[in-house]
């Protein structure tokens, strides 16, 4: 389910990127009065930038709510130190005893 959650995600990030890149900026009026021909666009003159604005809003919300299933999904996994096993009180290590009869070299 988070895989699926999260391939959704970036798919929602690159249709975000494309919807803002889509948008005309805000000197583009300027150009349609020096005869920029926006009257004979797809959407007609304002039906592109109602339309792109929509669907920007639409694809915001969903990013938004995604972020926070994310989120919530990640954090709601139980952490990898609560797996670990810790053994019980151990006794201290005592020093390696020497056979009898030879001498620690030193050096």
């Amino acid at each position: 389910m988070k895989t699926l959650l999260l391939v959704f995600h970036i798919i929602l990030c690159f249709v975000m990127i494309a919807v803002v890149l889509l948008h005309r900026g805000k000197g583009a009026e300027l150009g349609a009065a020096f005869g920029g021909g926006s009257s004979q666009t797809l959407f007609g003159p304002r039906g592109a930038a109602t339309f792109l604005n929509k669907v920007a809003t639409v694809v915001a919300v969903l990013f938004m709510l995604s972020s926070f299933f994310l989120t919530y999904m990640t954090t709601r996994t139980k952490s990898v130190i609560s797996d670990v096993n810790v053994p019980a009180q151990t006794q201290p290590l005592k020093p390696a005893q020497q056979p009898s009869g030879e001498q620690p070299q030193q050096k």
